[in-house]
């Protein structure tokens, strides 16, 4: 099994598959929103083989009378604690200052969203997410706003940086240098999306963002729209990578638009990253992957370069998908 810090290392990459509607054997070649004769639920999906265990977790509420929203924010808060995952929440790679600085959103199956960025000291952003999303009229807060709303609201404040990401950033400072190599995950998030047994659709995604990034920067995985979106009509969408390449194209928004117009889930994700590979002239070191979930329960995933995996609970089962992808 991959991890996800193979993401951009080429050197590691591992075959390629694929999840088609074999997974769901009702599905033809070229479903649509509409068109199943079998709707599929509950499914989870998420990012990356620590989806696998944030899978279980969102199972558990989904297969206990949970709803969808509950199911994703239950997942991601199990990565986001993780202070071996130096990617999402506790444990995450800083900034080149020292810093750690998170992002999330979450979004519901009546448009409801909320988001976080910038934000410090707090292990959990994406239920700090959800409290903007139901105790205020804002959609995003961030930096020192968002803090002081995250502990006015009962969070507590948590010192990020462990003693494993600390050392890795003194030895990053010998030199300074930041560049993207692919499968090598210096930035990187946990997305999720799931569908319950009302057949309702949330979504969360949450981040360190970039390793070493300029202090103050801001990726995708807090932009609804961007990182993340979900329409109950039709589907929910969400992105991990370089978050500039996804911001471009309004990534996860274009996905579920796609899947409007009848596309499935891998073709809407495909369709997705030949758009952001067309609007860069060099994509050397730009690695995007999507998944997507529609509201039959089809899923589907696509990444710029080989190397992109996911999670999948769908039929009782959990299991790692690798995706397809447009370039070796």
């Amino acid at each position: 099994m991959k991890t996800r810090r193979n993401f951009i290392k080429l050197s590691a990459l591992g075959s390629a598959a694929f999840l088609t509607k074999s997974c769901f054997p009702s599905e033809k070649n070229t479903p649509s929103t509409t068109t199943s004769s079998k709707i599929v639920k509950p499914v989870v999906i998420s990012t990356w083989n620590h989806g696998f265990q944030a899978n279980e977790a969102a199972w558990k509420v989904l297969t206990t009378g949970g709803v969808s929203l509950d199911a994703v924010e239950s997942g991601v808060r199990v990565t986001e604690s993780d202070p071996n995952n130096m990617s999402v929440g506790l444990g995450g790679l800083p900034d080149r200052d020292g810093k750690v600085t998170l992002d999330a959103c979450i979004m519901g199956s009546e448009n409801n969203c909320g988001a976080v960025a910038f934000l410090q000291d707090i292990e959990n952003p994406i239920s700090v997410a959800r409290k903007v999303m139901e105790k205020t009229k804002h959609v995003m807060l961030v930096g020192d706003g968002a803090k002081k709303f995250a502990l006015d609201n009962g969070f507590k404040s948590t010192n990020l940086l462990t003693e494993k990401a600390k050392k890795a950033w003194e030895a990053w400072r010998i030199k300074s240098h930041y560049q993207p190599i692919i499968n090598s995950e210096n930035h990187d998030t946990i997305g999720m999306l799931a569908l319950d047994n009302e057949g309702n659709l949330s979504g969360a995604c949450t981040t360190s963002g970039m390793a070493y990034k300029l202090h103050g920067r801001v990726g995708d995985s807090p932009i609804i729209g961007a990182g993340l979106f979900v329409d109950n009509e039709v589907g929910a969408a969400c992105a991990t990578g370089v978050g500039e390449a996804v911001i471009r194209i309004a990534g996860s928004a274009i996905i579920v638009e796609l899947m409007r117009n009848g596309m499935s889930p891998e073709a809407a994700c495909k369709e997705a990253i030949h758009r952001i590979v067309k609007k860069h002239k060099d994509i050397s070191g730009l690695q995007v992957g999507f998944i997507a979930l529609n509201k039959n329960g089809e899923v589907g995933g696509y990444s710029v370069y080989k190397g992109f995996n996911y999670a999948l609970y769908a039929h009782n089962k959990n299991k790692m998908v690798d995706a397809k992808h447009y370039k070796k």
